[in-house]
């Protein structure tokens, strides 16, 4: 995982992707949506070519927001999908600015790029990632279980995982309201080496405006 961290500004965010910001923990559980708040992050990100992929708050007053790049584009930070560290300096600087604007209270900002186990939040993540081997937890238990694994593909009403239990192809046919969380499986190969790499992990220098983060 690579990510960029910068310094502080004023008022609570909240996430529309639930409020708990994918964090588990309490303060994040209790914080409150303020209005422009998540729409600075959406535009900010989203005007520089990238996609917001989840935003969480922590301890301490951290501010972390995970981003991806959009297939097929282009951009000056270097080729491939695969978020690079210049991303993430790139969009914290300009997500201090527009933080600063909308009134965002937070102690530290980290920009990191969504690591190998990237979450599925959206139906655009989910056509995004058809063929590729998920982990999805449903709200309630199926069979009796709750986690499953297999290749996305669409569905009919929705989405279905393809199951191999080594004798024959099954399907898990589900719609996005019966999902707890979705997250891609990393690819090892033989070797032992993911093959859906993504850089590793840099802690920036400070600098104005940036300074060190940790990992995840």
């Amino acid at each position: 995982m690579v990510k960029a961290a910068g310094g502080a500004s004023e008022q609570i965010l909240g996430s529309e992707y639930g409020s708990d910001f994918g964090s588990g923990n309490a303060s994040a559980a209790n914080a409150s949506a303020r209005p422009g708040a998540r729409e600075a992050i959406d535009r900010t990100v989203s005007g520089l070519g990238y996609d917001v992929v989840d935003v969480e708050r922590s301890g301490r007053g951290l501010l972390r927001i995970f981003i991806d790049r959009q297939p097929g584009r282009s951009y000056p930070t270097g080729a491939g999908e695969s978020i690079m560290v210049e991303d993430c300096e790139l969009v914290t600087r300009q997500l201090q600015y527009a933080l600063e604007v909308a009134a965002v209270a937070y102690e530290r900002l980290e920009v990191s790029s969504p690591g190998l186990d990237r979450p599925l939040k959206r139906s655009e993540d989910y056509e995004r990632f058809v063929g590729a081997e998920v982990a999805v937890t449903l709200k309630l238990p199926f069979k009796g279980r709750k986690i499953w694994r297999g290749l996305l593909a669409r569905a009919e009403s929705g989405w279905s995982l393809v199951l191999n239990d080594g004798k024959e192809d099954q399907a898990l046919a589900f719609s996005l309201d019966e999902v707890r969380e979705a997250r891609l499986v990393p690819m090892v190969d033989f070797k032992g080496r993911s093959k859906n790499v993504v850089p590793a992990t840099q802690d920036m220098a400070q600098q104005p405006g940036v300074d060190g983060g940790q990992d995840r």
